[in-house]
């Protein structure tokens, strides 16, 4: 018999409200060890809130969260122990060194001394900050720190990170060095808890995905999963004349399924954008004599998967 895996974070039901305002309704989220999770949506939308729940800094109103099966509410102190967390800004003290930012986490977390200085010493080299490691943090860009901010939530070797909006603010070259470390912790098995408003972000890094909107979790799935699900793939062939651009159309036969676009010479044909799809609308066109000049597959994105999934355009960044 399978004995299945316990999830590192498993959550039923969550609800959280200040005052009036409902920030979040009915949260159910189940998060494979091993494994990086991206919460995607808009600012506003309960990310932040969700997190400061799951990592003890806040008490959810009703619902439950387990953390390696242990209750977050009547287990807080081992959960601690089982958790790291990085904030969308840095909170690394920035008079120290970074060596002095690492060693002093090292002792909160009740870290023998010696353990402290090889464990500090060892994620100085990892996060590639031996050379600044005797400077103050305060002199560092804003990619050091958050590359220090990280180091300090795993001091303590923990088996779950929560990952708030790591790289808001970071230039793209850094937020693409904080992404390999992510995919280099999670190749280690670490478990990441990822929110974000990057949507390449969440493509790149993920797993699985939940769109969080409103407070309530509109969907789940892997990136492909989610994107499967929304309408709006296509194929678009371009063609040298009119005349084959309305040699193609009637070979094709549906109106509905293939629109031409005369002034661009083009024919934009509904499509999942599938290997299979497109050899057969090539070997109809061929059947016909008809021949294309380009020819681009359009498969729907993440925009495309908010947009469809909230009824809204989305405020979610792309990560250029």
């Amino acid at each position: 018999m399978t004995i299945p895996r316990l999830p590192a974070l498993a959550v039923r039901d969550l609800h959280k409200s200040y005052g009036d305002h409902q920030v979040l309704t009915g949260i159910h989220l189940d998060v494979p060890a091993g494994t990086i999770f991206s919460l995607l949506g808009p600012n506003g939308a309960g990310k932040t809130t969700l997190v400061r729940i799951l990592a003890t800094l806040a008490r959810p109103d009703a619902g439950e969260v387990r953390v390696f099966g242990h209750d977050l509410l009547r287990e807080a102190d081992i959960v601690r122990g089982l958790i790291g967390v990085t904030g969308q800004f840095a909170a690394v003290d920035t008079v120290l060194t970074g060596t002095e930012n690492l060693r002093l986490t090292g002792r909160l977390l009740h870290l023998p001394a010696a353990e402290a200085r090889r464990r500090g010493d060892d994620l100085l080299e990892r996060f590639d900050l031996v050379d600044a490691a005797g400077k103050p943090a305060g002199s560092y860009s804003g990619g050091m720190r958050r590359r220090l901010d990280l180091a300090m939530s795993l001091m303590g070797r923990p088996r779950l990170v929560y990952l708030d909006e790591p790289t808001t603010g970071l230039d793209p070259r850094s937020r693409r060095d904080l992404w390999s470390v992510i995919r280099e912790l999670a190749a280690e098995g670490t478990t990441i808890l990822l929110t974000t408003q990057y949507l390449e972000e969440a493509d790149q890094l993920a797993d699985r995905i939940a769109v969080l909107d409103g407070g309530t979790i509109v969907a789940e799935g892997t990136p492909d999963e989610l994107k499967q699900r929304v309408p709006g793939g296509h194929l678009r062939l371009r063609f040298a004349d009119a005349a084959t651009l309305t040699a193609a159309a009637r070979a094709l036969g549906d109106p509905a399924a293939a629109q031409p676009d005369p002034e661009q010479l083009a024919l934009r044909i509904a499509s999942d954008g599938s290997a299979g799809e497109i050899k057969a609308v090539l070997d109809r066109l061929a059947e016909h004599g008809v021949t294309i000049e380009q020819l681009a597959v359009h498969t729907p994105d993440l925009d495309d998967v908010f947009f469809a999934l909230t009824g809204h355009p989305t405020q979610v960044e792309t990560a250029a």
